[in-house]
């Protein structure tokens, strides 16, 4: 699974901010539920159940996208760190990550994957 993963997850944000910024097209802001309606900043849309008008606001472009550069930082924190030859380390030729000294893809990386488990592109482990 390795890089794969890294790779796998990069194109999953790319695509979720590509499509959070084709949705707020004009940088209008915050999207909001009233009731059995959603205001998407250019039309309100009405019919939902008040608990799906809910759940649309809170998928506002704004919101995925700081999402997404959170989920980044994560990624960035979680590098893979070779321990080949590192005197340091208790183990030998065992990859590591650098920010918790696991084994590589750590337990965070495969929690910021889980999401993604139904994807056809998702990695297998060997």
């Amino acid at each position: 699974m390795s890089q794969d993963l890294v790779t796998f997850l990069h194109a999953r944000l790319d695509e979720e901010a590509d499509l959070a910024r084709r949705c707020d097209g004009d940088g209008c802001g915050e999207w909001t539920a009233r009731g059995h309606t959603v205001d998407f900043c250019q039309v309100e849309l009405s019919g939902f159940h008040p608990t799906i008008a809910l759940h649309a606001a809170l998928h506002d472009p704004a919101r995925v996208l700081r999402e997404v550069e959170a989920k980044r930082r994560v990624l960035a924190r979680h590098a893979l760190g070779p321990a080949t030859g590192d005197p340091e380390l208790p183990w030998d030729n065992r990859d590591d990550c650098q920010y918790d000294g696991e084994t590589w893809p750590c337990d965070d990386l495969l929690d910021l994957a889980s999401p993604y488990g139904d994807h056809p592109d998702y990695p297998r482990r060997p």
